[in-house]
């Protein structure tokens, strides 16, 4: 067996010198027999010729078939049969034929063999029991070139959907990773910006205190340390999801969990700690969407907060209303702040990463985000969540 897939390996990888090895046991096998008949040199030339045009019986096997059974006909109805075996020969043609093409250009070629076999029977040149064995010959090789034809066609669409499906994974597998990177890059955003912004409008308030409160200056200081820290912690464990794919550990947390909708009063306060007034307003009763909703309220007031931090004048006050329904939350954020006029944020409602990266967040809730400023001075984060068909949150 082993030996038999060595040398199908070695005809698919050289298919003409396959065919040309198919040919010459061909004539060996039929010139044993075509010896024992004392042929002069004619009968040799006819016999090779006959034989020579299953050298292309695969690159062309409806042609050879017909030169085959051109010379074999012009062989049977001549002295000459007995010299060349022609029969054999058409076999292995019509063989051939059905296996390397379709039935629609097989069956011509099968019934010319058949028409000329009972006319050989008709004529005398043929028994009744020869033409029988001879037509079962024909039936069965036909049968045999179109299974395995079949068979290999088979094969290919396998092999095909294989390749197909791997390419699908591939490509599955590449759109997830992008997609990881993108939320893995919002999250690291929102860490580092809102985090820095705190520790700027902390260094501001202590710079301007350390001459005349220490205390409160070192009690600010002490709160810039701890914020780094925080940001430190959070990015460790975005680190170590690019890194390994997995839950992320930080020594100093173990399992570091994702913020949710019980975090906003340490957000918040830790925004008022810069001196800014924050207000926070809940409506309605919340339901248990799970932590992937509560993650995403909780950046979207991060995100609105960070920008008051870095875009609102001083002494601003932030309203923030939480309200939430039985099929959705909307979540607002308000402040009175006055917008330097080179602000990013003042360019419109879809600029900045900060605010791209809400209204990707809200859309996966199949909610919408808007942001803009007010009327005089001010700017309004609002966000509307749907939530009817995502009840606990990934």
């Amino acid at each position: 067996m082993m030996i038999i897939d060595e040398i199908r390996k070695v005809a698919e990888r050289h298919p003409a010198m396959a065919d040309i090895g198919v040919t010459t046991v061909l004539a060996l096998a039929n010139g044993l027999v075509t010896a024992d008949a004392g042929p002069g040199l004619a009968d040799w030339l006819l016999f090779g010729t006959v034989h020579l045009p299953v050298v292309w019986r695969r690159r062309a096997p409806v042609a050879a078939f017909w030169m085959v059974y051109g010379l074999a006909v012009a062989a049977w109805f001549t002295a000459r049969a007995d010299f060349v075996y022609p029969v054999v020969v058409i076999l292995v043609a019509v063989y051939s034929t059905a296996r390397h093409r379709p039935w629609r250009q097989t069956w011509p070629g099968v019934t010319a063999v058949e028409l000329t076999l009972l006319l050989a029977a008709l004529r005398g040149h043929l028994p009744g029991s020869e033409l029988a064995v001879l037509t079962v010959s024909l039936v069965a090789v036909v049968l045999l070139g179109v299974a395995l034809r079949t068979r290999q066609a088979y094969l290919l669409e396998l092999r095909d959907r294989a390749r197909r499906l791997g390419r699908e994974r591939d490509q599955q597998a590449r759109l997830a990773a992008a997609a990881e990177r993108a939320r893995i890059a919002r999250e690291m955003h929102d860490i580092v910006a809102h985090n820095v912004s705190v520790m700027v409008a902390l260094a501001d308030g202590a710079g301007l205190t350390a001459l005349t409160a220490p205390q409160r200056a070192a009690d600010t200081l002490a709160t810039i340390a701890a914020t780094g820290r925080q940001a430190l912690v959070e990015m460790h464990r975005l680190l170590d999801i690019l890194r390994d794919g997995g839950p992320a550990r930080t020594p100093e947390v173990g399992l570091a969990p994702q913020p949710g909708f019980d975090d906003l009063e340490t957000l918040l306060a830790q925004v008022r700690a810069t001196g800014v007034r924050v207000m926070l307003s809940r409506d309605g009763t919340p339901e248990t969407w799970g932590p992937g909703v509560g993650l995403t309220i909780y950046r979207i007031v991060q995100e609105a907060l960070t920008n008051t931090l870095k875009h609102a004048g001083p002494g601003v006050t932030v309203r923030i209303r939480i309200a939430s329904t039985a099929d959705g939350v909307e979540v607002e954020v308000v402040d009175d702040g006055a917008r330097r006029a080179d602000s990013p944020s003042t360019a419109g409602t879809t600029t900045g990463h900060g605010l791209a990266g809400i209204a990707e967040r809200v859309a996966v809730y199949g909610g919408r985000a808007e942001a803009g400023p007010l009327p005089g001075d001010g700017w309004r984060v609002r966000a509307r969540l749907s939530l009817t068909e995502n009840r606990g949150g990934t």
